[in-house]
C-alpha cells in the first residue's frame, strides 16, 4: 500500500512532463516550418508606425542625424554610439552589434529624456520618442 501512495504522484509527474514535452515539440515544429519571412518578422511590425519623413520629426532629430553623420561630438558621449541590443526584438533581427543608439535631446529636460535614434550598420535610421516602446523608420531624404 505504501508503494501505491508513491506511484500515483510519480505517474502524475511523468504524465505532466510528457504533456509539456509534446507541447514544446509541437511549438518548435510549427516555428521550424514557417517561412523565412515569418521567422524573421518581429513585433516591430506591430509596434511600429511605419516610415516617417525626417522633416516631419522634431528639429532635434535632424540635428542628431547630422551629428551621427559627422561622427559627433555627442551630448552624452558615454551613452551615444553604444550598441543597441534590440533585446525586445522590436527592430528587424540582426546580429548583436548591428545597431547603435544616440540620444535625441529633449528641450527643457534635465536628463537624457526618452527620445533616441537607433542606426543600423546598413544605413537605416529608426526614431523612438518613448524610449524604445515604438519605432518609426526614418526616411532621411524627405
Amino acid at each position: 500500500m505504501g508503494r501505491d501512495r508513491l506511484r500515483r504522484p510519480l505517474l502524475a509527474l511523468v504524465a505532466l512532463l510528457v504533456v509539456l514535452g509534446v507541447g514544446y515539440a509541437v511549438n518548435a515544429a510549427r516555428g521550424s516550418h514557417s517561412s523565412p519571412a515569418a521567422r524573421s518578422a518581429s513585433p516591430a511590425a506591430t509596434r511600429s508606425s511605419g516610415e516617417v519623413a525626417l522633416s516631419s520629426l522634431p528639429v532635434e532629430v535632424a540635428q542628431t542625424v547630422k551629428l551621427i553623420k559627422a561622427g559627433g561630438p555627442f551630448p552624452y558621449p558615454h551613452n551615444d554610439g553604444v550598441v543597441f541590443g534590440n533585446n525586445e526584438h522590436l527592430l528587424p533581427n540582426e546580429a548583436y552589434g548591428y545597431y547603435r543608439e544616440y540620444t535625441v535631446p529633449t528641450p527643457d529636460s534635465d536628463n537624457r529624456g526618452a527620445r533616441r535614434i537607433v542606426t543600423g550598420r546598413d544605413g537605416e535610421y529608426y526614431y523612438t520618442a518613448d524610449h524604445y516602446t515604438h519605432f518609426q523608420r526614418v526616411d532621411l531624404s524627405r
